[in-house]
């Protein structure tokens, strides 16, 4: 199912109070006098899809100005699920956006019930509308998008070279900026692996052993307070045991006083149990004061002064602090940076390696990139040929006759996403006058024409859902303005067309014909946009011809045009 606007609402928009537009599936026409406001539904319909917001387009005396579509859509196409991807609801087929702008400038959008950024409206656009405004030709005018049309018109062909150079492009631009980082930091390179060799040399003579900072503390601590450590145990050797060399004497030290405890209660625990239990007790504690004791005087003789170990642990402690300041906060962290060291050095010691073989494959994949633009260059050139000589001749019967349109394909100097080709649609006026690009060499009523021929043109190959044209037929009338109609009716054969136009030959091809009509108060009210039946259509085209409704002579034109208008369209 190919997506359509179904129905457009707009409010307090420029000189619109509330408008209601149902849309032809087909060729949809919208007409009404000067300054009714025909204008503001192509505006309307451009913030609908993401167009600029224009405060000043806010109608007088209103907050802000707003704009809801309707939309069909095919549930299991591109669009709803792009809609399902950014939050929102696609309700059997029905997809709801909304945009609104305030007096004050600030613009808000949802899409499918969820409120989105406007550039979201933007990207869903790209598969649902061309809207084109005035302004919007100036698009037509940047050199992307007309490198962009001519890829589109060239179809199949182009699809499978251009995104296999895409996708080299990619990886060329991968390795270039890999190549410019590795050569453009080789010195910075250099002076890091020279850091990270002092440091592995200097970490590798040391040979720090995880825990041994803090081993060496406590040795040092010992040895630098052996006399305190050694007269420290044998005092208290000497309170728990008594000193041997002092002869016999009534004992005061700790063993002798427990076990004279001891002996008291053991003489007496017959007559009280508890006494029995406390004299074990007693047992239990000269035990241990006596193996305390005996531990004592065993670390009293093994600890010794020893300057010599003692400047050896200090001088090892010192070496160890370089590190630890330098390299981590202990030990275990010095092994740690060491290991990562070595790591990074093997890397930066690969990195010549690494140049040589970017080096390899940026010089292959320049050769491939080579080989697919030429390839891409050739394909452009056949379809450009094409694509000129069909929007010529679509222009020969838009009141253009003698105006040639071409493309010019210019090499740039290097690799580009798309390639190497620079394109530019050039047009000359008449036979004679040289080649000029678009901007110079179309007027603003003969660009909206070349615009409405490479939509035609376009039409048999991937057209665009919907159009939308304002202006199209500027400058023109008579027989070119029927050409024109009938351009866009075979348009409108494999797309929904909506076109704002002021001359009646362009109207009668139309499937639905909306005319927009002023309050007496200047206004659009709701009843002011009115889709007109066959008999409606003859007088608002008899006034469009003559500007009289009632006009015999107006009358009758009018229902010519739609008579040649319908033979034409039911002409297979």
């Amino acid at each position: 199912m190919r997506p359509r606007v179904e129905e457009v609402r707009i409010q307090g928009l420029g000189v619109i109070d509330e408008a209601v537009l149902e849309l032809s599936p087909g060729f949809t026409v919208v007409t009404g006098e000067t300054g009714a406001g025909k204008t503001m539904v192509v505006t309307g319909l451009g913030l609908l899809f993401g167009g600029r917001a224009d405060p000043a387009r806010v109608r007088p005396g209103t907050d802000k100005a707003t704009v809801e579509g309707t939309l069909v859509v095919d549930p299991g196409g591109k669009v709803a699920q792009q809609v399902s991807d950014l939050g929102g609801e696609v309700e059997d087929g029905t997809l709801i956006i909304s945009r609104t702008v305030s007096s004050e400038g600030r613009s808000r959008a949802w899409l499918g019930g969820r409120t989105v950024p406007v550039g979201t409206l933007t990207y869903i656009a790209d598969d649902l509308v061309a809207v084109h405004g005035q302004m919007d030709q100036q698009r037509l005018l940047q050199s992307g998008r007309q490198r962009a049309a001519l890829d589109r018109y060239a179809g199949d062909d182009l699809v499978k070279p251009l995104r296999a150079y895409e996708q080299a492009y990619k990886r060329h631009r991968q390795i270039t900026e890999q190549l410019q980082e590795l050569t453009t930091r080789a010195r910075e390179r250099a002076q890091e692996a020279d850091v990270l060799r002092f440091g592995l040399d200097e970490i590798e003579k040391a040979d720090p052993k995880v825990g041994e900072d803090a081993e060496l503390k406590e040795e040092a601590e010992r040895l630098a307070h052996a006399d305190a450590l050694r007269t420290a145990a044998t005092t208290a050797h000497t309170a728990l045991l008594g000193d041997p060399m002092s002869g016999p004497q009534l004992a005061q030290d700790a063993v002798s006083l427990v076990g004279q405890a001891r002996s008291a209660v053991e003489a007496v625990r017959d007559f009280d149990p508890t006494l029995g239990g406390l004299a074990d007790r007693l047992a239990e504690a000269g035990y241990l004061i006596s193996d305390v004791a005996t531990e004592l005087a065993a670390y009293a003789e093994s600890v010794e002064a020893d300057p010599a170990r003692l400047a050896a642990v200090q001088e090892r402690r010192s070496l160890l602090t370089g590190l630890t300041r330098k390299y981590g906060a202990d030990a275990a962290a010095v092994l740690d940076w060491a290991r990562n060291a070595a790591g990074r050095l093997g890397e930066l010691d690969s990195d010549d390696e690494r140049i040589d073989e970017l080096t390899r494959e940026h010089a292959e994949l320049t050769a491939r990139l080579g080989e697919l633009a030429a390839e891409l260059t050739g394909i452009r050139e056949a379809a450009a040929e094409r694509f000129g000589a069909a929007v010529t001749a679509e222009l020969s019967a838009l009141a253009m006759p003698h105006a040639r349109v071409g493309v010019a394909l210019t090499r740039g100097d290097d690799f580009g996403p798309h390639g190497v080709d620079e394109v530019e649609l050039r047009m000359a006026s008449h036979p004679g006058a040289p080649p000029l690009p678009l901007n110079k060499g179309a007027s603003g009523g003969e660009l909206s024409r070349v615009m409405l021929a490479i939509e035609v043109v376009f039409a048999g190959a991937d057209p665009v859902p919907t159009f939308v044209f304002d202006e199209v037929d500027a400058g023109v009338g008579g027989k070119a303005a029927v050409e024109i109609g009938r351009r866009l009716a075979r348009l409108a054969r494999s797309a929904q067309v909506i076109v704002v136009t002021h001359l009646p030959q362009v109207a009668a091809f139309a499937d639905q014909h909306l005319v927009v009509e002023k309050a007496s108060d200047g206004s659009v009210v709701r009843s002011g946009v009115v889709a007109l039946t066959q008999e409606g259509r003859a007088r608002e085209l008899s006034r469009m011809l003559a500007g009289l409704e009632d006009s015999e002579l107006g009358r009758a034109h009018a229902e010519e045009l739609l008579t040649i208008a319908l033979a034409d369209k039911t002409t297979p």
